[in-house]
């Protein structure tokens, strides 16, 4: 190990008290996105960033206001036109805390408890963003940069980043780059480090039936009107076959085969048939046929049923015959297949099995194209090697099954891969109560991280 690395990784030890007092100070704002309420603390969070990338040593920083919640931008170019340039991204947003009742204590007052750190936004993504500027700090305490900075942190992932492609758009050489980190993500179990190299993309519909023009009584009507909750029942059964395959005309077009290699890494990954069935709670577990269920996490794509509603739900009974019926309905999508073309499959798919007895309208919610990245690219292999070096194992190599969005927008506007590489833990509880942060894991992570940018530089 060379001595400047060394010595990074020393400083980061010997502070790492402080920097945990600083990621509790981050975590101590209620920064939650999407509630109108909680927008002076959005702002309070981007300031406190700011003024942290200012004392570390960055220059040009600044708080971009957008439509919604602001970016925080800095860059440091010390390394020199001969080094790469990394931009790091973030999100300082995160979900709201509700339901309060079920926090073993408060979800914005972070509480260390054995080996574990609670609080909202201690793994998604608060610590991840602390990590990464935790170890930018030990390097440049202790020498010098091997590589040029950009820092990019956001105000609104967890409402989907509405605003943040148009701020890429208009602002591409502000941040330009070779490569980015996005430490947004996790690894397997605290013992065996992975790296993201895929992520699925997203085609999700609001599907409405409607029959009668109100709500009838069911005794008097019945047998007579077609029910629009049975012709939505009946079209959602017919969306995959007993394969398990979904059945819009020209799904799988798109779909890319898994060659050998590929199928190998990923059979690497420790992921049973009983872990799962623990991790969820079904009784058994189910999918498309052919393949295995790491496969069908991640590599393959989806066709799920988020909700359901029609007619009479509350307690008792009332004899209605339902005037509608409403189904949300999700597609994760796999490397090359489109949103817009999947909306096309659905609709085409409805004009063949729709019956005249109702109307049926389609609202295009959202989408997002999925994104793969080479597994054997500089910044993946830097990122390899310092797992490697920490944890003393190479690291597993997996796709995601969920969506990350700004890994797309990185490719498709500034043309720049992501190494998409974070140390939160599945049973870290995102987005739920209690959510936590594995103290050793997100130490090993800091000085990962280290050894990634001399890597790379």
């Amino acid at each position: 190990m060379p001595d400047s690395r060394a010595t990074a990784i020393q400083y980061a030890q010997d502070n790492n008290q402080h920097l945990l007092e600083e990621l509790f100070t981050l975590l101590r704002f209620p920064s939650v996105s999407t509630l109108p309420e909680n927008k002076p603390d959005i702002r309070q969070a981007a300031e406190w960033l700011a003024n942290k990338l200012t004392k570390i040593g960055m220059s040009g920083v600044q708080i971009f206001p957008t439509a919604g919640h602001p970016v925080v931008f800095a860059e440091n170019k010390s390394a020199g036109p001969k080094a790469p340039t990394v931009l790091v991204y973030g999100h300082y947003d995160v979900q709201p805390a509700e339901p309060l009742e079920l926090w073993h204590s408060g979800a914005f007052e972070p509480t260390i408890r054995g080996e574990n750190l609670f609080a909202r936004g201690a793994s998604d993504m608060k610590g991840q963003v602390i990590a990464a500027l935790g170890a930018v700090e030990a390097i440049m305490r202790t020498g010098r940069l091997p590589v040029n900075l950009k820092f990019l942190f956001e105000g609104e992932e967890e409402i989907g980043s509405p605003n943040l492609g148009d701020f890429i758009a208009s602002h591409l050489e502000l941040l330009k780059s070779d490569v980015a980190l996005n430490p947004d993500s996790g690894i397997i179990n605290p013992d065996l480090p992975s790296i993201t190299y895929a992520l699925r993309g997203l085609a999700y519909f609001e599907l409405r039936i409607t029959g009668p023009d109100h709500d009838l009584h069911s005794g008097v009507f019945g047998g007579i009107i077609h029910n629009p909750a049975q012709v939505l029942c009946e079209l959602i059964a017919g969306l995959h076959d007993r394969e398990g395959r979904v059945t819009l005309p020209g799904f799988y077009n798109k779909v890319g085969v898994l060659d050998a290699e590929e199928r190998a890494e990923l059979a690497r990954l420790p992921v049973t048939d009983a872990i799962l069935k623990q991790q969820t709670g079904a009784p058994n577990l189910s999918g498309e046929s052919g393949y295995t269920q790491i496969e069908r996490l991640g590599a393959r794509p989806t066709l799920e049923v988020n909700g359901l509603l029609s007619g009479f739900t509350g307690e008792g009974s009332k004899t209605v015959l339902p005037s509608k019926a409403m189904a949300k309905i999700s597609c994760r999508l796999v490397p090359d297949q489109d949103p817009e073309e999947v909306h096309q499959q659905l609709m085409e798919y409805l004009q063949a099995n729709v019956p005249n007895t109702v109307t049926y309208e389609v609202i295009n919610l959202a989408g997002s194209p999925a994104s793969i990245s080479d597994r054997h690219s500089s910044g993946v292999e830097a990122m390899s090697a310092a797992m490697e070096e920490v944890w003393g194992k190479r690291p597993v190599f997996r796709r995601e099954g969920g969506s990350v969005p700004v890994v797309v927008k990185f490719q498709q506007l500034l043309g720049i891969e992501s190494v998409n590489a974070g140390f939160g833990l599945p049973d870290d509880n995102f987005h739920s109560p209690n959510e936590k942060l594995h103290l050793p894991t997100w130490r090993r992570g800091v000085e990962t991280l280290i050894h990634f940018f001399y890597n790379l530089g």
